[in-house]
């Protein structure tokens, strides 16, 4: 069998008509352990809709969406407890939603071609925060290029700072 390339993702903006199947992964047992219970996490999620700070996407692999990704502006939101960041950082958070789709390298696939992504567009840091508990998650990030540097406590909870930054080397994940 001829090697794969690897998968190109679409990430676009979240519609009200994809707020049921949200909700629905964010029931997943693998998504509802580390979010918070599904009403509370979908009200906020529509909200992000119409944001200026947080830009909730849908994840698409072959026209089909298999998770949820958003990136917010800590410097746009009063009082964020990441405001300590360098000016222009952009804060992730992702989930695949499909159940059989875990596991199989989508997450750091996912977050390093959106983080290039967003290097095109100029941003010069990216910072993800998973909860230090979710050792799955922070080898993705890290297989992705992200590299611990604090652990912190706030309102969301307990959390491993991540962070890849523009300027460094390229890299191939």
């Amino acid at each position: 069998m001829p090697n794969k390339a690897p998968a190109q993702y679409d990430f676009r903006p979240v519609t009200k008509a994809d707020l049921p199947v949200i909700k629905a992964w964010l029931a997943e047992p693998h998504v509802a352990e580390w979010w918070d219970d599904p009403e509370t996490e979908i009200a906020e999620i529509k909200e992000h809709i119409d944001s200026i700070s947080v830009e909730p996407l849908i994840i698409e692999l072959d026209g089909k969406p298999i998770g949820y990704l958003q990136s917010y502006d800590p410097h746009m939101e009063d009082d964020h407890p990441y405001q300590d960041q360098p000016f222009g950082t952009l804060g992730v958070d992702l989930t695949i939603g499909v159940p059989g789709l875990v596991g199989k390298g989508h997450g750091s696939a996912i977050l390093a071609q959106f983080v290039e992504e967003l290097f095109e567009e100029g941003v010069p840091r990216v910072i993800i925060d998973p909860h230090p508990d979710n050792k799955r998650a922070i080898r993705a990030y890290e297989k992705a290029g992200f590299v611990a540097f604090d652990t912190r406590t706030s309102e969301y909870g307990p959390a491993l700072m991540m962070a890849r930054d523009a300027d460094e080397e390229d890299f191939d994940a």
